[in-house]
């Protein structure tokens, strides 16, 4: 089942300074969007308020189900909204264990999860290192174990933080099937970055923090002469 998260007057303060006071916003389900600004702006604190990993100052936040927000941040178990941090949190294990943690109690035999784990591993070019221990990974291939670990649990609402700042142009691609194969089975993603590559070209709408607030736009698609090489720009003009 996707969900859809909507928020009015969600503010974040820091003492004086207030980092933005959004009077609304929504996502989901079934969309993309691309969450711009500049350093400091707010965008990491945005995502983590819509997980629920931090608590915002004032304002509202429901999934259209009574009492979601009071359950979230009373830190129950859910599994709909996912945040991917830049710098992956993984565990002291074996690239297989990082991955199967999020299904380990589900109910399936061990066999049916061992080949859920390959398969998200395989698709982010990883299935060899399956038994090599996270410590002996690069940066770029601890960003995609993480990916692979999120998709695997199809969440209804992925929250990618700078999914492709340590990544090359082909590990990036391997994410961007993660990515639309969660589009297809209609969940949304938010996706930060400082430039327009293969992942925020999935999107077709942008969150723009500038002033403290939030300015929503669609995205436009330049299509240049050949049909392989396209560049996005803002509907912002930015």
């Amino acid at each position: 089942m996707t969900i859809k998260i909507t928020a009015q007057q969600l503010e974040m303060r820091f003492k004086e300074r207030v980092l933005f006071h959004i009077p609304e916003l929504s996502i989901g389900p079934n969309e993309a969007v691309y969450l711009k600004g500049a350093n400091g702006v707010g965008k990491t604190t945005l995502l983590k308020i819509l997980s629920g990993l931090q608590k915002p100052t004032t304002g509202d936040i429901n999934c259209g189900q009574n009492g979601w927000y009071q359950r979230l941040f009373q830190r129950s178990a859910f599994s709909d909204v996912i945040y991917l941090h830049q710098s992956p949190y993984l565990f002291d294990g074996t690239v297989y264990q990082n991955v199967v943690y999020g299904i380990r109690f589900q109910s399936q035999p061990q066999q049916e999860k061992r080949s859920q784990v390959i398969n998200a591993l395989r698709m982010v070019g990883l299935e060899t290192l399956a038994d090599e221990h996270i410590s002996v990974l690069s940066g770029g291939e601890k960003q995609r174990v993480a990916m692979a670990r999120a998709w695997i649990l199809k969440p209804s609402i992925l929250l990618m933080d700078e999914p492709s700042a340590s990544l090359d142009q082909e590990s990036i691609q391997r994410l961007v099937v993660l990515a639309q194969d969660l589009l297809n089975r209609g969940s949304s993603l938010v996706i930060t970055s400082h430039q327009t590559n293969a992942l925020t070209a999935l999107c077709s709408k942008q969150w723009w923090i500038k002033d403290t607030t939030l300015i929503e736009s669609p995205l436009l698609k330049v299509v240049t002469k050949s049909k392989r090489d396209q560049s996005y720009a803002s509907a912002e003009g930015n």
